[in-house]
């Protein structure tokens, strides 16, 4: 590659991303080939070069959704500091500080597809599913470490209160795209963080951790 020279997306990275913004937008089953060729700036015939059929591309999507958001968390600020319950507590926050844009622009793809498709498209919804307990899978360490500080017992794991967080997440925005803005999936992000705090025994302010 010559020095400056900037490597440009192909045809499957450009059909991948422009996925992510159609399937959300129209929803999984209302998106068709010719529309995701048109956003993506590519042919019909690239899309076939690259995919057998649609559900092969919402498949290649999913995985392209936990790639993208994979290395979003992993980079963020949330792990940084040194108390498990912060670091969970503030993963919350930084879940609500994406509430930003138009609904698009910060609800899941996964989720808007495993809706769509988990009897009807048995592939999509297993990628589906493995995006959203992979990534509550990065939350259960945190977990367990401030179990393990507080010397706590409980009937119920770090993986699912992981996967409930999710839950709560993932509910939250169905409120947002039924009410047609993020305030009420900030208030359910909030009402989680409060739960967690009584959970931990951690008291109404953050100061008391």
């Amino acid at each position: 590659m010559m020095p400056g020279s900037v490597t440009k997306p192909d045809a499957r990275v450009k059909l991948l991303d422009a996925a992510l913004t159609v399937i959300r937008t129209k929803g999984y089953s209302a998106t068709t080939v010719d529309e995701l060729c048109a956003a993506a700036g590519v042919t019909k015939g690239a899309f076939f070069h690259h995919f057998r059929s649609k559900n092969e591309l919402g498949v290649a999507a999913a995985n392209h959704w936990s790639e993208m958001t994979g290395a979003l968390f992993a980079g963020a600020s949330y792990h940084d500091h040194p108390a498990p319950l912060v670091r969970i507590l503030d993963y919350l926050e930084f879940r609500k500080a994406l509430l930003a844009g138009d609904l698009p622009d910060f609800t899941c793809l996964v989720g808007t597809m495993v809706q769509e498709t988990y009897e009807t498209v048995p592939a999509i919804r297993d990628a589906c599913a493995r995006s959203i307990t992979s990534h509550a899978a990065t939350l259960e360490a945190d977990i367990e470490a401030a179990m393990r500080e507080r010397e706590m017992a409980p009937d119920w794991t770090a993986k699912s209160l992981a996967l409930h967080t999710q839950a709560v997440i993932q509910g939250a925005f169905i409120l947002a795209k039924a009410t047609g803005g993020a305030e009420i999936a900030a208030d359910s992000i909030d009402h989680l963080s409060r739960y967690i705090r009584l959970l931990f025994g951690a008291g109404a302010e953050r100061h008391s951790l």
